[in-house]
């Protein structure tokens, strides 16, 4: 028998079993999720019928007369607030006024959702009474599924004569609505004014406008264009619109931006695409009356961009600088062009909307918003304004969502959702991930409205032929013995990579590998500053002594390796040629000032950049470009070219491509060519492109990396790779958290690194470019329990670029032990290190100027008769220089006041500040003193190793 406490659980138990499904049971016979991409409609519904659920914090009838199939105002979480109309609580007829709905094809999102989950049970409880289950209204509405069209729907009992006979004028003579914009345009206008008893018996939709405005504009832009080309027939309108005289595919280009309103300009570096849009801003000065242009581009643009306009007209333009009250006040001054970088618009996008307030947006290098997760994509595409130009060369450089991001921008509904991009043009596997392009001749078309691009091959005989040359080059004996030691731990990793997934510690020390090949086919002086070989220099010894035996001959050499142009600079210093200097450690004013040098100092004959100055300069004084090495990407090949074979180029210009042989660079070559077979067949509709394959995933990668390392470079499995094939791998709790951060967030997770604190308990840092809000949701997840094994902080892009800075600069120390990066981004350190290099550069100009300071009272009291009180300042100035020269190498330490007299003679020895022995020790000893006749060789000695000061 039972006892008594036995007696209410079988009664539980005897309920759930007699009635309805339990809510585990429901979870359990629930579809599997759909993986990665591969998603349905329904699988998109019911992403957003979820959202709905969850998201939406009130709804409010906005006509209570009709509680169900009414109008709705819907707030979310968020704030914001839109009105939902319901038609049908079955059918996706019902519609909102968010992008969402206006782009996604399905005819619902989560506004929607959220009110119908409302309105189901009290339509339910109207049917139980006998009441309507649908509208008793007639419903003129846009239709948003796939392609938007108006629609209309007649009540189950019929409509009423009058609302019928108010109708019939916007009616086609089968008794269906007129699809013609012009006629819906003016039903929309006729409404208001309706009769009392149509009003009652006839709702049309308030989210027709956007549709209207749409069509109404493509309809203005033809006539606008047509009209001025007809007035160019008579002689009425001109393309005279700058100082010089525009070419006719420039004169198309014009056209195409002017009057395409959001247009994307994507015509191969050289072709002047800055002066097709300043000319399409003066002609809609012209003709629209535009008063504010904002351009937007990389910071070491903007003087280029104050230059060019200068050049084509006469408007104003003027950059913007300075801390956050300096920018609103030039926001609040506009001028006709204003010029902004991309961190700017990072954190002034809406003082720019709100203040300023730009009739035309020039985004210049548009790369930048390629990657659409990324914050500064998200900020510039909050950027208001009616017309929008998007200037790239390389629009596409590695996958085509870059593009699909670029479009998105320009027309959101022309792009689509993501979801259908991907489900349309990429090929998936059973998991949902890509792995090749699909229907790339279709996507070739969808951007054909919004993308004019034209290819050097397509003006040719308006442009100087080139000519591409590559030297091979072979390995020092020293230098193949070093690369052999990279490439055979790189093969190890890759053999691994054809088993399993490489952990991220694994990918981080591959690419680590391969970056160390590439150096290595340079110089292993990249590395190792004492390993001076480099048979490239020999080459480009050669090289240069034909190419500068004509007297006008200019040249631009490129290295990715700052140690590789310094090589190339004191080559050049004993050719006796004066060479400018172009690098990321320069600052901006003095990258100018090295430019100008260049172009008009006609005893100036090298320019060396490294890719900092492969973007956006002209450079039509040069008609030779060198790369000492080849980059990953094809574009960024052709970016470096085209600052010299470009519009304006009147010379035909030589390339030179060093390229070291049988090594990871001789490789590139093939994997250049396959990139480029890419941006060819989706942006010039080039080659076949059902043959193309999809540049990523797993196996591309491992095929990719068999093809740089050369099968004859290959090692046989070491002993350790043998052991572990097979079995699987535990992750350490540090990987773990890396690995799910890096699950979470894909591209915008940036770095991940741990440190063992003193307490032996992990520290982690993540770095994510993620918006305010998910980035405090992603904080509070990962806070740490008492007993957890690791401490997890993460923080924005940012703020870790500013941690860096401090570090450089000495203001901060990292405490802990030293870091072990679990994850980083690709291009993340080339950031890191720019930031470090720029705060190491205002560290050592700070030196510099207190050296000069010494230096300066030691003259003036050598002056005075004062020999021995002068030799302290001298002996300061020396080594505040030499901790000049030491932080710039990132070789003194962050404590460091000056450099100590050892630092110095280690310097002398090593040739970082010549100085005979007599006087660094009459500087450096007290006891030798400094002999009054001496002083003023000493003086001048010191200020030329200091840098000119003598």
């Amino acid at each position: 028998m039972p006892g008594a406490h036995d007696a209410p659980a079988s009664k539980a138990t005897h309920r759930r079993a007699g009635g309805k499904k339990g809510s585990a049971r429901t979870v359990l016979e629930r579809p599997p999720q759909p993986q990665g991409w591969n998603t349905t409609d329904e699988d998109e519904v019911a992403v957003r019928r979820w959202r709905g659920s969850t998201e939406i914090s009130e709804i409010e009838a906005v006509d209570s007369r009709h509680p169900v199939f009414g109008t709705f105002r819907v707030s979310t979480d968020s704030g914001t607030a839109y009105d939902v109309e319901i038609r049908s609580l079955h059918e996706r007829l019902n519609s909102c006024g968010c992008m969402d709905h206006r782009v996604n094809g399905l005819g619902t999102c989560k506004h929607i959702e959220g009110v119908i989950a409302r309105l189901q049970r009290r339509a339910a409880a109207a049917s139980k009474e006998g009441g309507s289950t649908g509208s008793e209204r007639v419903d003129v509405f846009l239709d948003r599924r796939e392609t938007p069209k108006p629609a209309l729907i007649w009540p189950a009992g019929g409509p009423a004569r009058a609302v019928r006979d108010w109708l019939g004028p916007f009616l086609q003579p089968d008794g269906s609505l007129s699809p013609a914009p012009a006629k819906i345009a003016a039903l929309v206008a006729a409404w208001p004014s309706a009769p009392p008893h149509v009003r009652r018996g006839l709702r049309v939709s308030g989210h027709f406008g956007p549709w209207i405005e749409r069509e109404r504009r493509q309809r203005a832009r033809t006539k606008s264009r047509a009209k001025f080309l007809a007035g160019v027939e008579r002689g009425t309108a001109s393309f005279d619109l700058v100082r010089h005289p525009l070419l006719p595919y420039q004169r198309e280009g014009v056209l195409h931006l002017a009057f395409g309103e959001r247009s994307l300009l994507a015509d191969e570096m050289g072709l002047g695409k800055t002066v097709q849009a300043i000319a399409a801003c003066e002609l809609l000065a012209r003709r629209k009356a535009i008063a504010r242009v904002l351009v937007v581009c990389p910071a070491s643009l903007k003087a280029e961009w104050e230059e060019q306009i200068a050049r084509f007209t006469d408007r104003q333009a003027k950059s913007v600088f300075g801390p956050r009250a300096q920018r609103l006040a030039a926001y609040a001054e506009p001028v006709f062009f204003n010029i902004v970088n991309y961190e700017q618009v990072l954190v002034d996008a809406e003082d720019i909307n709100t203040i300023l307030a730009p009739d035309v947006v020039i985004l210049d290098e548009a790369q930048r918003i390629k990657n659409w997760q990324t914050k500064t994509a998200h900020k510039v595409k909050q950027l208001r304004s009616p017309y929008a130009f998007v200037l790239t060369g390389t629009p596409l450089e590695n996958r085509i969502d870059e593009l699909y991001s670029i479009v998105q921008y320009l027309d959101p509904e022309l792009a689509g959702p993501l979801f259908r991009f991907n489900r349309e043009f990429y090929a998936l596997d059973e998991r949902g991930r890509p792995h090749g392009y699909k229907n790339l001749a279709r996507l070739r078309e969808r951007v054909t409205p919004v993308m004019l691009r034209r290819r050097k091959a397509d003006v040719e005989s308006e442009l100087p032929g080139r000519t591409v040359t590559n030297y091979l080059v072979p390995m020092a004996a020293e230098q193949k013995t070093r690369y052999d030691e990279y490439s055979a731990q790189a093969a190890r990793i890759v053999q691994i990579a054809q088993r399993r997934p490489l952990l991220p510690k694994e990918f981080e020390r591959l690419q680590m590998l391969l970056a160390c090949m590439r150096m290595i086919c340079d110089t292993p002086a990249i590395l190792d500053p004492a390993c001076r070989i480099c048979p490239k220099l020999e080459e480009l010894e050669r090289i240069l002594g034909d190419l500068l035996a004509e007297p006008s001959c200019k040249v631009i050499i490129f290295s990715e390796w700052e140690r590789m142009l310094q090589m190339v600079r004191e080559l050049a210093t004993e050719m006796g040629v004066e060479a400018a200097w172009h690098t990321g450690s320069v600052p901006q004013q003095r990258r100018r000032a090295e430019i100008n040098r260049f172009k008009g100092d006609p005893a100036c004959r090298l320019f060396l950049s490294t890719d900092s100055g492969s973007v956006g300069l002209n450079l039509q004084a040069a008609n030779a470009v060198i790369n000492c090495d080849l980059p990953w990407n094809p574009a960024k090949l052709e970016q470096r070219i085209a600052r010299a074979w470009r519009k304006g180029q009147m010379r035909g210009v030589t390339v030179v491509n060093l390229v070291c042989e049988n090594s990871i660079e001789h490789n590139m070559v093939h994997l250049l060519g396959a990139k480029q077979a890419l941006a060819d067949g989706v942006l010039d509709g080039r080659g076949d492109l059902s043959e193309l394959k999809i540049p990523s995933g797993r196996a591309a990668m491992v095929e990719r990396m068999q093809a740089l390392m050369a099968p004859s470079q290959t090692p046989p499995a070491s002993h350790d790779a043998v052991a572990t094939l097979g079995q699987p791998l535990v992750p350490s709790p540090e990987e773990a958290i890396a690995e799910d951060l890096t699950a979470r967030h894909g591209a915008n997770a940036l770095l991940v690194e741990a440190r063992h604190g003193s307490d032996g308990r992990l520290r982690i840092l993540a770095v994510c470019d993620l918006d305010r809000d998910t980035l405090g949701a992603e904080a509070a997840r990962t806070a740490p329990a008492d007993d957890s094994v690791a401490l997890v902080e993460i923080v924005d892009r940012e703020t870790w670029q500013t941690l860096c800075r401090l570090q450089a600069s000495g203001v901060i120390q990292f405490t802990q032990g030293p870091a072990r990066v679990l994850h980083r981004a690709h291009g993340l350190a080339d950031t890191a290190a720019e930031d470090q290099a720029n705060a190491a550069g205002a560290r050592a100009a700070k030196f510099q100027e207190q050296a000069g300071r010494a230096w300066r009272m030691a003259s003036v009291l050598a002056a005075g008769g004062f020999p021995e009180e002068a030799r302290p300042q001298l002996a300061q100035a020396v080594m505040y220089g030499g901790a000049a020269k030491l932080a710039l190498s990132g070789k003194l330490s962050a404590s460091a006041s000056m450099a100590s007299p050892a630092q110095i003679r280690q310097l002398v020895d090593a040739g970082g500040m010549p100085m005979p022995a007599e006087t660094l020790d009459a500087v450096l000893a007290p006891e030798a003193g400094i002999a009054t006749l001496n002083i003023e060789r000493h003086l001048a000695v010191i200020g030329r190793a200091l840098g000119g000061l003598g």
